[in-house]
């Protein structure tokens, strides 16, 4: 692997952003500074914190990037969840992008899991 963008998590969550600005084009023009913005933050923030990690140096400070990214996922999962309950979403846009960020969820975690065993076993 040459670079983060190799990672199949970063490319992952680069679609997912792009599917977020997108999804969030339709929200209400009041929300272009509250929840639209906020969805929008978090969702950058999980491949930048992927990418950041990928360039520190030693696993301590990747891991911390990588649970900052999983953190924001988690933060966007809510938000959408919200934004679904306030009839922003469709129920069929909902399940669609949870779905996706469900699996980069899974992927985050496991990905977290092995630098750790990693470092545990040197």
């Amino acid at each position: 692997m040459n670079t983060f963008r190799d990672l199949l998590i970063w490319q992952k969550s680069m679609n997912l952003v792009t599917q977020i600005y997108q999804l969030t084009n339709s929200f209400p023009k009041e929300e272009i500074y509250g929840l639209s913005s906020q969805i929008r933050r978090c969702s950058v923030s999980i491949p930048s914190n992927i990418a950041e990690g990928y360039g520190r140096d030693g696993n301590n400070d990747y891991l911390r990037f990588l649970n900052i990214s999983i953190s924001s996922l988690f933060e966007m999962q809510t938000q959408l969840e919200i934004s679904f309950n306030l009839k922003y979403l469709n129920e069929n846009q909902f399940n669609k992008i949870n779905g996706e960020s469900r699996e980069i969820e899974r992927m985050l975690s496991s990905f977290i899991r092995k630098i750790k065993d990693r470092k545990q076993n040197l």
